[in-house]
C-alpha cells in the first residue's frame, strides 16, 4: 500500500468549503464533526488550519450556549492554531477570522452575549 499523501499539497479537500458553508450556517456541531475527519486524516502542518477552524466554531457554539467559559477557551485554542495561515490558506480569510475570534474572546469576556446572527463568518474564495 503506497504511503498516505498529506492533503497539505497542492489542491485542498472538498469537505473543508463543505465545513466553511456550515460554519457560516452556524452549524458548528456539524462543522466541528466535518473539519475534525480532515484533521484527523492528514498528517502535515495544514492539519493545524482545520483544528483552529473547528475550534472557533465551538466556541461559537459553547457562546450561544451560554457557556462563557467554554467559549473562552476554545477560541484562545483556535486563535493559537490559525495564527501560522494568516494572512491566508487556500482562499480562506484567516487573517480576518483571526481578527474576528481575538474580538469576540475579549468581548465575551467583559460579558458580552450573542445571537447567531452577531457571529462573523468566514470569508472565503474557493480556489480554481
Amino acid at each position: 500500500m503506497p504511503p498516505k499523501t498529506a492533503v497539505s499539497v497542492g489542491k485542498p479537500p472538498a469537505e473543508l468549503y463543505h465545513g466553511l458553508e456550515q460554519f457560516n450556517r452556524r452549524e458548528f456541531f456539524e462543522c466541528h464533526e466535518t473539519l475534525e475527519a480532515l484533521w484527523l486524516a492528514e498528517p502535515g502542518p495544514v492539519r493545524e488550519l482545520y483544528q483552529g477552524i473547528l475550534q472557533v466554531g465551538v466556541g461559537f457554539y459553547h457562546l450561544l450556549r451560554g457557556n462563557r467559559a467554554g467559549a473562552l477557551g476554545l477560541l484562545g485554542k483556535g486563535i493559537g492554531h490559525l495564527a501560522p495561515f494568516v494572512p491566508e490558506r487556500w482562499g480562506i480569510d484567516v487573517a480576518a477570522l483571526l481578527r474576528d475570534a481575538r474580538r469576540w474572546r475579549r468581548a465575551i469576556s467583559r460579558g458580552r452575549t450573542a445571537t447567531p446572527d452577531d457571529l462573523p463568518q468566514i470569508v472565503y474564495k474557493r480556489p480554481d
